[in-house]
């Protein structure tokens, strides 16, 4: 007998999940909504394996289940993470994977066609990683007659309120991140090679927490030294460790794709007097912020709250200091919706998750204190219990 699919979520929570999609379709009159965004495909079908570097969607109109579109091979994967029946779930021939005479859209096209779905209006996600130039010109040319539009974020946004097992999900990965951050502490050293702990970082992470295993992170660690960590996205290299040299640990546990990234900096040696100022700022700054993270206040309250106490004391940042985060795939772990920066007036909500941000990147270094937080009932709860400080190691 043929074992069945494996779902993460009960089928009741995918079918309310398609519904509030559905309503957001309405509500921008979009008949067929072609879903490409992989955290967005896993969200609403259950799909995930590692095949995002060709193209692939799932199909969504008003009725019956959604489709599921991708690489023949991939269909296999398909047919062991959807609860989809198999007759929605449709492969295209190798023969259009990376092939400069065809491309995969033309059996996109095809595909709605037979369905019966050119008449609809269709909505696409023009602005994510994972839909090409070339992809939005070949469904123009072989549905000339179909109206498309740009739904960009509108299955996004239906994420944003968690389910009490989104939020297990989440909970668990905070524990596995405390877990790798705790063991940065124990193990780094001077000398000891940069890519040698990374190795243990990951180590750590895929072991996982609490008797739950770990996943792999949407973004790899991001561990840059010295001048180095004057810039947010540098990763590692085979460098030892120095005295004297702060190095910030922007990294995240995750859990069935569920993330919950966290960022810690390490001193080691006696760190310079503007290194405390620092960070006596942004404590403070994130405390101020954390006032204001309840529902029925805004995105921009958090954000102004921490701006405001940084520049008291002196300091500055110009750049948005938080987001949403949830279930995700490379090469971004933050939902691309909310922000925490002056302006996002979005209204806070039970059940939404974030990762509070306020990294601090000096002339000399940086600074990176995280926390990923959730919006509760009655204000928030910081999901890590990792100690909010500088780390200091002589």
């Amino acid at each position: 007998m043929e074992q069945g699919p494996t779902l993460n979520f009960s089928m009741k929570e995918y079918e309310n999940r398609i519904v509030k999609t559905r309503k957001a379709m309405a509500e921008q009159d979009i008949g067929l909504m072609i879903v490409s965004d992989p955290s967005n495909m896993a969200w609403l079908t259950g799909y995930d394996g590692w095949s995002f570097y060709t193209h692939q969607a799932v199909l969504l109109t008003h009725d019956g289940e959604p489709v599921w579109w991708g690489r023949g091979m991939d269909a296999l994967g398909a047919k062991r993470t959807v609860f989809m029946n198999h007759d929605n779930i449709v492969g295209y021939d190798d023969i259009y994977v990376q092939n400069p005479e065809k491309h995969p859209m033309e059996t996109l096209s095809d595909l709605i066609k037979d369905r019966g779905w050119q008449k609809l209006s269709i909505g696409v996600e023009l602005d994510n990683y994972y839909f090409s130039a070339a992809a939005w010109e070949s469904l123009k040319k072989n549905l000339p007659d179909t109206k498309f539009s740009d739904r960009t974020g509108l299955v996004n946004w239906q994420r944003a309120i968690k389910s009490e097992t989104e939020i297990t999900f989440m909970r668990r990965a905070a524990a596995i991140v405390e877990k790798m951050h705790a063991m940065i502490v124990e193990r780094a050293e001077p000398g000891l090679p940069k890519n040698e702990l990374v190795a243990d970082i990951y180590h750590t992470g895929i072991t996982g927490a609490d008797g739950h295993w770990g996943d792999y992170p949407a973004i790899v660690p991001m561990v840059p030294s010295g001048m180095d960590a004057t810039a947010p996205h540098l990763t590692w290299d085979d460098k030892p460790f120095k005295v004297g040299e702060s190095t910030f640990f922007e990294i995240a546990g995750v859990y069935k794709r569920y993330q919950c990234p966290q960022s810690r900096t390490l001193f080691l040696g006696k760190p310079p007097q503007k290194y405390l100022d620092a960070e006596k700022a942004v404590l403070e700054g994130v405390e101020a912020g954390l006032e204001q993270a309840k529902p029925g206040n805004r995105c921009e309250d958090i954000a102004i709250a921490f701006f405001d106490t940084l520049n008291k004391h002196g300091f500055q940042k110009d750049s948005r200091t938080g987001y949403a985060i949830g279930i995700s795939y490379p090469p971004d772990w933050g939902e691309r919706t909310m922000s925490f920066r002056r302006g996002d007036k979005t209204v806070l909500k039970p059940g939404m998750t974030f990762h509070f941000m306020p990294g601090l990147w000096l002339d000399d270094g940086g600074l990176e204190i995280t926390e990923p937080i959730l919006i509760t009932e009655t204000g928030v709860e910081c999901l890590c219990k990792t100690p909010r400080k500088l780390q200091i190691k002589h």
